[in-house]
């Protein structure tokens, strides 16, 4: 189904992608030591994701899994219930079974008075008791949710399709390192839904994952986790080996913006100090340290830069164009000095 589901998913509303539990296990265990202690808040905690009859996420059961492991101090976890007045509240934080263990069997439910929609005043106020966000929250809403943890200054780990990056509302985050990627970047990943896609592609790709192509599995491309939690690849230094002079020809400039075309992140001349446009894929080898983010070029810029954007927009022009032909949004950088 790839990213057209996601489209459509956008333009209808349609956000029930459940996460796998692999998934999640994969991403979640390189962030183990900062759970430590930590209040954990899944605020789109879609409840239908492991199957009928279990009314919790794969989110909520792979923390429960490993709440004594992580040390975790507590998790709640809240849905939204599209046709109900009230919603169900979830919480991990003591051992009520009385075996010594915290763990999936000690989970709480306690009746909301609200729906469970996570800009509702109520879960706001769970938001301000919690430490970090982890959830994959509703794809049409996601300008929307990304700003309210950034109201509320929350730490977080969050899924979204790749091409966030693009929006005005998401990238001037990243260009200013208040939101980066996770370990999980530009992925191919298995979401449940509520229908099924019976393209012959998408069942063999689920199948050859384990999964069952007849339970509403779908595969979809370009999905990243976007984060504030430090990560390790974070600093890795990038080194192509690629050089600029002698090779000026590989590099054409823009013919509306003094900058050069790079058409693949392992072409970066290391060598050249000047502006370069890279694909959007160079935010997954993005240092800070190494590189500045100066913006966003494509129609009209991402961020409006004022004389460029009304030039642009009186001539309509891209500014990504050389030789008249546009390339795709680039991210425009400039290696720092050492």
């Amino acid at each position: 189904m790839g990213n057209k589901s996601l489209r459509a998913a956008d333009g209808n509303k349609n956000d029930e992608f459940y996460t796998t539990y692999e998934d999640i296990k994969k991403e979640l265990v390189n962030y183990a030591k900062y759970f430590k202690g930590k209040v954990i808040y899944c605020n789109c905690d879609d409840h239908n994701g492991i199957g009928l009859g279990t009314p919790k996420s794969n989110f909520l059961k792979y923390l429960a899994d490993n709440f004594e492991a992580f040390k975790i101090k507590k998790v709640i976890a809240t849905h939204y219930e599209k046709d109900k007045d009230r919603s169900t509240m979830y919480i991990l934080n003591k051992d009520n079974t009385g075996d010594g263990v915290i763990c999936w069997e000690d989970i709480e439910e306690i009746p909301m008075k609200g729906n469970g929609d996570f800009r509702s005043d109520e879960c706001i106020e769970l938001l301000k008791q919690a430490d970090i966000v982890i959830t994959n929250p509703p794809f049409s809403l996601f300008r929307e949710y990304v700003a309210q943890l950034m109201e509320y200054k929350k730490k977080f780990l969050i899924i979204g399709n790749m091409n966030a990056i693009t929006y005005k509302e998401i990238f001037p985050l990243i260009k200013e390192n208040k939101l980066w990627f996770g370990y999980g970047f530009n992925c191919s990943m298995i979401f449940k839904t509520k229908y099924l896609n019976n393209s012959e592609a998408n069942r063999k790709y689920v199948l050859s994952k384990g999964y069952n192509p007849d339970e509403n599995y779908i595969v979809t491309p370009a999905v990243c986790w976007y984060t504030n939690l430090e990560t390790s690849k974070r600093y890795e230094f990038l080194n192509t080996g690629k050089k600029y002079f002698g090779y000026e020809n590989m590099y054409p400039k823009y013919d509306h913006y003094d900058a050069i075309n790079v058409d693949k992140v392992n072409d970066i001349p290391m060598d050249y100090d000047g502006v370069m446009g890279v694909p959007i894929t160079f935010i997954d080898k993005y240092n800070p340290a190494q590189f500045e983010i100066i913006d966003g070029l494509n129609r009209y810029t991402i961020l409006d830069v004022a004389k460029i954007n009304d030039w642009a927009k009186v001539n309509h022009i891209h500014l990504t164009e050389i030789n008249g032909q546009s390339r795709y949004l680039r991210i425009l950088i400039k290696k720092r000095k050492s």
